[in-house]
């Protein structure tokens, strides 16, 4: 199809889409609240609707005081029931996909439910309005004169009682239409091959002569690929293997340790980055403007949104509120009801409103994910402004990083203890600690008065890992590829000593 009939196509549509989207914008709260009813009603013939009489809710009150806050371990039973088969348990349609997650937090696997509503009505309207956003911002775009590289952490699917269950890009691969095909790359075959490393170089051999024209994908595994791809032409730009490209669109983990990194391979500063928030739950935020990281957040994808400010998260004064209730710049947890059958699900991630007029967040970190061994409440978000402030002061670049505590021992004082892999390390590693605990206590408060006079803390301790080293413990965990990612802060020392052993060999 000729590019200036696509672009049309592309405008009727943003023009439709626009309409929806301004109607959200305008009236957040009525169309939320619209939407729960929705979902209730929709449900209220399920096991679950039965158990909590959704069809006699009236309002968000008797909502929010019936339905308990769950996580995955106490909906697991329900999830276990659904996957032998059973159906309309928590959702009226059939469930025939569950998205395979390990997480960060655990190595249990999740299986998250995939109803044909969420795929249809969540993920896939999510793409299309990531499209939509961008080439309402960027009318010189020319997207659709190439391909997509797409990078997904697909492995085959699994049929087992009837359902199938997967990663979830294999699971959106398998039913995506089949014009989808032709405008992205690598194809199905390889994207679901099972072995990360020889998919990795099927990926590099089947892109390096396409006409690429954007990215998609999780930044460090990208940056892996990418690298992988300079390495295999002998070049030092990805413009002299894709000419044309112009955009990359990331999410799954911060993209602030990978900016440089990706700056040194797209010299150029014309080049996009638009960011999504996604995860096996569902598709909640996109980025909606050029060059900035603010995510709008998206109230009609059959997503109900509710949020603890984290100030009172798992305290005996906690408080769940809606959207209409949330201010800027607290750090809330996230709790999502969706047309999957998640009712009040705990999906783990913290997040800050930047905006109020439209709902703009940032995503701040996970809620298992911070160190408060101390009380000093130490967010993933703290800790990245810290290294991109130090690395810029040091002329130094991270690969990853993880933290965890030094607990208190005898009249010892606590601390922190880094193990980062630098691509560029610091000259000076001593002035570069001292720098970034500046940094932190710049950025965190409470971290200053536990660090003020070494009152609490002692300063940080940081390790210098060698080469490859958080690849190898993905590995050695078999966590290669996708959404799987490092864990960044941990109040336990679990991860911290695997990698600290790991790096010793």
């Amino acid at each position: 199809m000729p590019i200036p009939i696509v672009n049309s196509i592309a405008s009727w549509f943003l023009k439709k889409r626009f309409h929806q989207i301004e109607l959200f914008i305008k009236y957040p709260n009525e169309v939320q609240n619209e939407l729960l009813f929705k979902l209730l009603k929709f449900a209220k013939d399920t096991e679950i609707g039965r158990k909590y009489n959704f069809e006699s809710i009236k309002d968000y009150r008797e909502f929010n005081q019936r339905i308990p806050i769950s996580n995955y371990e106490e909906v697991h039973p329900l999830i276990e029931r659904s996957r032998r088969g059973e159906q309309n348990i928590f959702w009226p349609t059939s469930i025939k996909w569950f998205a395979k997650s390990s997480g960060t937090t655990n190595a249990k696997s999740k299986f998250i439910p995939v109803s044909m509503e969420s795929l249809e009505d969540c993920h896939y309207a999510a793409s299309k309005d990531l499209l939509c956003m961008y080439l309402n911002n960027n009318e010189d775009a020319q997207l659709f004169t190439g391909k997509s590289l797409r990078l997904g952490g697909s492995k085959e699917l699994y049929k087992e009682n009837g359902t199938v269950f997967g990663d979830l890009s294999a699971i959106l691969i398998d039913n995506m239409p089949f014009w989808a095909e032709f405008s992205s790359t690598p194809s199905s075959r390889v994207s679901l091959m099972s072995d990360w490393e020889v998919k990795m170089q099927a990926i590099v051999e089947e892109t390096i002569e396409e006409n690429v024209t954007s990215l998609a994908g999780v930044p460090s595994w990208m940056l892996v690929l990418l690298n992988n791809v300079l390495d295999k032409t002998n070049k030092d730009s990805l413009f002299d293997i894709w000419p044309n490209l112009e955009v990359y669109f990331h999410g799954g983990v911060s993209f602030n340790p990978y900016a440089e990194q990706y700056k040194a391979i797209l010299p150029s500063k014309d080049f996009r980055y638009y960011e999504i928030y996604n995860a096996s739950e569902g598709f909640f935020a996109i980025q909606d403007q050029n060059n900035s990281c603010d995510l709008l957040l998206m109230l009609d994808y059959g997503i109900f949104y509710e949020f603890i400010p984290m100030d009172t998260y798992k305290t005996p004064d906690q408080k769940v509120i809606p959207l209409s209730e949330v201010e800027l710049n607290t750090n809330y947890a996230v709790i999502i009801t969706t047309n999957a059958g998640l009712w009040r699900y705990k999906i783990g991630d913290t997040i800050k409103f930047v905006s109020l007029s439209p709902h703009r967040i940032k995503v701040t970190g996970r809620t298992k994910h911070h160190i408060n061994a101390f009380g000093e409440e130490l967010i993933i978000e703290n800790a990245e402004r810290a290294f991109k402030s130090v690395c810029k002061q040091t002329a130094s670049e991270i690969v990853d990083y993880t933290a965890a505590p030094i607990f208190m021992e005898g009249k010892e004082k606590g601390a922190h203890e880094w193990i980062i892999e630098f691509k560029t390390p610091p000259k000076d590693m001593s002035n570069f600690e001292v720098l970034f605990d500046e940094a932190l206590k710049t950025l965190n408060s409470d971290y200053d008065a536990k660090r003020l006079n070494n009152m609490t803390l002692n300063s940080p301790k940081i390790h210098s890992a060698r080469p490859n080293l958080f690849y190898d413990w993905l590995k050695s965990n078999n966590k290669l590829g996708g959404q799987h990612k490092v864990p960044r802060l941990s109040n336990s020392r679990s991860y911290l000593e695997e990698l600290l052993r790991l790096n010793e060999q």
